[in-house]
Order: structure tokens, then C-alpha cells, then sequence
């Protein structure tokens, strides 16, 4: 009899492609994917993966070679998403909202070799394409009534004929590459983040278990996929056997109207978005029952919002991360005595971003030498992790992965302090911080007071310079529909409810400027403001 290395009954590389190819065994006939009048099962789902891997393979694409994606929201779009894991091609999905130079940069830089555009995106691109080194296809994917360009290789024809290939891993190391994702670059160009087929694999594992998908979930994409690989949930939605609704960007009216239409159980979004929502005139007295599980993350939800959310009937989970942890990696665990609190108390604990997956297991706040802060809710530092949902590190550049990774640990540049129970609150981005005759003043507490006022819809707040206290902080504010609340008013509210320093010294209505994602971009305001004057140093 031969030996056998049990390493060949006991390990099976973790890797996506695994959720499909158990979801396809067992629910081959039940629909996967739904994209207006389109109604994908399983096994449809699973041919147009393999054929897409077939003919990526057929054009030349090795194990190694990384393949961008310049799509909304769509079949095509979640397909990629298990058909280059399939061949070993790293994704590469890039901001739809990016300007051309910026995609050039993103393209050069990953030295992508096939690029799938939806033809909508791809005219700004028509001049900066052919000067990419190593991009040898350029496929135009079709989305209902938006067709390939007349002379483009439309993805209808880069697909045809192509052999179909199995769903069924090969993968040897599931520490190998699976995809690049660039972050915003605010502070300069942006970094690739490299994520593996093992970290990927668990973060979806860690989202089946903490929201409780399963075959019943009907989960809509109102998240743009581009984002972390969509927080890893096209493969945790798969995975679980559930639903995908597609939905190519964010319309309030439609996005009420499918969640009645499909039954809708869960979707993600930005606070932005779920503010959008509430503010839809559509969402008037409207309840749903039974409630739908929603997740959000990018900045922290106000307890305002969580009550204008509780009252729609839709249940927050507040999930914690950044591009560097695939997302998500902690969330805010709800306790059970949390339950008896009125909806303000619990809309103020459930706003912590709390403790971490059960997979992500290493959280803490610590001090500049890398100690423990006090668990008092008061004491600011650091937020670090280390676990199997932190970065492989960054695509070719070892200098900013060597920074990043000081002390054995991931720097978010988050600050935020440590509660006696052990959550985390997000107190703010290092950068954001307002340094205030040197008393340190969170922006986010100042925001969360102001978006208790009535005729406040969104707020962003940011330290301008003062030439006695060095900075103070300047409140940017949305206005509601409807209603004209005046500077003296919004600084008078703060001041009834916050020492006086951390108030508002000045108030502009605007609209906040925001990425693809909702996410306010305070450094847009903030260099508007120091436009022309020294920068303190920021982290």
C-alpha cells in the first residue's frame, strides 16, 4: 500500500471558487442572479464563470496575470468575480468614478493584461488605452440596452466559442494572490492592496456566519462591487446559496421599490445612502415588516441615523474596516440588555464599531510606543489588528508595506478609544483629528451632536486654521428638503450640548463632496480651507 501525505485527504486550499462549486452541487435550479428582466440559476451562473475563465485563458492569460474590471454592478461583474479566482488571475477592479488619468495610472501600475469595460465608462479612456504597456485586450461588456461600441471587441464575441471550464479548484497556495484593490489615494497616488484567495475565503465564512445569510437570503446590491470586492460578499452571498440582485447605481425610489418587489433580507451601504433612503419621499410612513438586515460602514452612523433607520423597519449592523482588511473587521455585536434600552440609548451603543470577526480575533487602541490604552471610553489612540483578513501587504511597494506593518501589527490611522466591555469607538482618521490649543477634538462627536438637529441632513466637520488656537473647527452642512437653518442656529445648538472649544466656530451649507462609495471626503474641504496657509502635520 502507498503512503499517502494526509496533507492530500486534510487541506484543501481556501479559495472562492470553492463556495460556488458547493452552491452549484447543491441549488443548481434555484435563480442566483436577478438584473432587470434577467433571471440567472445556479448552473446558468456557473457556465457563464467557466466560459469567461475559458476565454481568458484562450487570449493568453496565465496564473499570475491580472485582469481590471471597469464595471457597474451586473451579472458580468460577479461572474469575474469566480472566473479569474478559477484560472488564478488576480483581480483587479477599479473605482468607476475615477477619472481617466487615474485609471491609466491604476492600469500601468497593476500591469493589467485584459481589461472588461462597460461601454458607458470606456469613450474617456479611448485616448490613454493604447498607451498602456501590457494591456493587450480591451472587451466592451454589454449591459442590457447599453451596447459595445460599433468597431469594439464586445465581450458577446470575446466569449464565444470558448472552451467552458469546469468549477473545480486547482489551487495549490491559498496564500497566493487573488486580487488588487487601489485605495482612494487622498494623500497622493493610490496603493494596491493585495488580497489573498485564504483571506477572502474567510472574510466571506466570517459574513455567512455574522449576518446570517443563507439559502432565503435575497441580498441587493446597493454596494458598488469595485469596493474591496464588494466587502467580500459576492462570495459570502454564493456561499451561503442566497440571492444576488443587481442594481448598476443608487436610485432611492428603485432601490424601495425592488426590496418589496424580490424581498429583499439584506443589502450594504454607506451612511450617505441609508440617508438617502430615509429622505426619499417614497419611504413616507413606510414600515418594512419583517425588518431587513443592513450593513454599514465607511464612516459611523449618528444614533440619529440609527433611529431614522429603526423606524423604517430596517435592522443596522455597523461593521468596521478598511481596503487593507477586505473590508470589514469588527463589528458592533449587539448585547441583549441593549434590547430594553429606549431607541436613542441604543442607537448610541450600537453606533461603536465594537469587536472583531470571529475569524479577524486581534483588535486593539494603543499609544504611541505601542501600549494599551485604558478601557475608559476617554483615553485616544491607535486603532491596529492583525488576524487572516489583513492584507498581504501593498502591490510593489515594500517601503509603504514595511510602514504599514511596524510593531507586528496593521496601523489603521484610526483613532478611537477602548470601552470597559471591550468595543472600540472610532473617535477619528488621524488626519481628521482637530488639535485646538492643544486640546484634541473629535469630529465625529461634534457631527453625531449636530445631526441631532431637525433641519441637519448631512454634516462634515473639519479644523481651519485660527491664529490663536492654531485650528478650530467649521461645520460643512447639508440642509434637509425644505428647510433654511441659519449659521447662528446651528452653533447655538452645539453649544447647548458640547463644551464650548469643541463647537463650531463657523457654519457653510454646501453640498459634501463624496466618493463612489457615500463616503464624505473631508480632505477635499479641509485643503480648501488651509489653501495658501502652512498644513500642520497630519497623520
Amino acid at each position: 500500500m502507498s503512503t499517502t501525505d494526509p496533507r492530500e485527504v486534510n487541506l484543501d486550499a481556501l479559495t472562492p471558487t470553492l463556495l460556488l462549486e458547493r452552491t452549484l452541487r447543491v441549488f443548481p435550479d434555484r435563480v442566483a442572479v436577478i438584473h432587470g428582466i434577467e433571471r440567472w440559476t445556479w448552473m446558468r451562473f456557473a457556465e457563464e464563470v467557466g466560459r469567461l475563465a475559458g476565454a481568458l485563458s484562450r487570449a493568453g492569460v496565465e496564473r499570475g496575470e491580472r485582469v481590471a474590471i471597469l464595471m457597474p454592478n451586473g451579472p458580468v461583474h460577479l461572474a469575474a468575480d469566480f472566473a479569474l479566482p478559477l484560472i488564478e488571475a488576480p483581480i483587479v477592479s477599479i473605482n468607476t468614478r475615477l477619472a481617466a488619468a487615474e485609471i491609466g495610472y491604476i492600469l500601468e501600475h497593476s500591469g493589467a493584461k485584459v481589461l472588461l469595460v462597460d461601454p458607458e465608462l470606456a469613450p474617456p479612456l479611448d485616448n490613454i488605452l493604447p498607451g498602456i504597456a501590457g494591456l493587450e485586450h480591451i472587451i466592451e461588456v454589454g449591459d442590457g440596452d447599453v451596447l459595445a461600441r460599433p468597431g469594439r471587441r464586445s465581450y458577446e464575441d470575446f466569449v464565444s466559442g470558448a472552451d467552458m471550464l469546469p468549477i473545480r479548484s486547482s489551487l495549490r497556495d491559498e496564500n497566493a494572490l487573488l486580487a488588487i484593490n487601489y485605495t482612494s489615494g487622498t494623500t497622493g497616488r493610490p496603493k494596491g492592496v493585495m488580497y489573498s484567495h485564504r483571506g477572502a475565503t474567510l472574510n466571506a465564512l466570517g459574513q455567512i456566519g455574522t449576518l446570517s445569510l443563507d439559502k432565503n437570503t435575497r441580498f441587493l446590491w446597493t454596494l458598488p462591487l469595485f469596493h474591496c470586492n464588494g466587502w467580500c460578499m459576492p462570495w459570502a452571498v454564493t456561499g451561503a446559496g442566497g440571492r444576488h440582485i443587481c442594481l448598476r447605481g443608487i436610485d432611492p425610489p428603485r432601490i424601495l421599490r425592488l426590496i418589496h418587489e424580490h424581498g429583499v433580507t439584506h443589502f450594504n451601504a454607506a451612511p450617505t445612502v441609508l440617508l438617502m433612503l430615509a429622505s426619499d419621499p417614497t419611504a413616507k410612513d413606510l414600515r418594512f415588516d419583517p425588518s431587513i438586515r443592513v450593513c454599514t460602514g465607511g464612516a459611523p452612523p449618528s444614533p440619529s441615523l440609527l433611529e431614522e433607520m429603526e423606524s423604517l423597519g430596517i435592522s443596522i449592523t455597523h461593521l468596521y474596516g478598511l481596503t487593507e482588511t477586505y473590508g470589514p473587521h469588527a463589528f458592533c455585536e449587539m448585547q441583549d440588555e441593549w434590547e430594553g434600552f429606549d431607541a436613542r440609548g441604543r442607537a448610541e451603543v450600537m453606533a461603536r464599531q465594537g469587536v472583531p470577526f470571529v475569524h479577524a480575533t486581534h483588535l486593539r487602541v494603543v499609544d504611541d510606543d505601542m501600549g494599551d490604552v485604558p478601557a475608559d471610553a476617554t483615553t485616544m489612540g491607535e486603532i491596529v489588528m492583525r488576524g487572516n483578513n489583513v492584507m498581504l501587504g501593498y502591490f510593489e511597494d515594500p517601503e509603504a508595506t514595511a510602514q504599514a506593518f511596524r510593531g507586528g501589527w496593521f496601523h489603521s490611522g484610526d483613532v478611537g478609544v477602548l470601552h470597559p466591555d471591550g468595543y472600540i469607538e472610532l473617535r477619528d482618521r488621524s488626519k481628521d483629528i482637530i488639535i485646538s490649543g492643544g486640546e484634541n477634538i473629535s469630529t465625529i462627536e461634534v457631527e453625531n451632536v449636530l445631526y441631532q438637529h431637525p433641519d441637519v441632513l448631512e454634516v462634515a466637520v473639519v479644523g481651519i486654521p485660527h491664529q490663536k488656537w492654531g485650528e478650530v473647527p467649521k461645520a460643512f452642512v447639508s440642509p434637509r428638503p425644505g428647510t433654511e437653518p441659519s449659521e447662528q442656529d446651528v452653533i447655538a445648538f452645539a453649544r447647548e450640548r458640547l463644551a464650548h472649544y469643541k463647537c463650531p466656530r463657523d457654519v457653510e451649507f454646501v453640498e459634501l463632496p463624496k466618493t463612489a462609495t457615500g463616503k464624505i471626503q473631508k480632505f477635499k474641504l479641509r485643503e480648501r480651507e488651509w489653501a495658501g496657509r502652512p498644513k500642520r502635520i497630519q497623520g
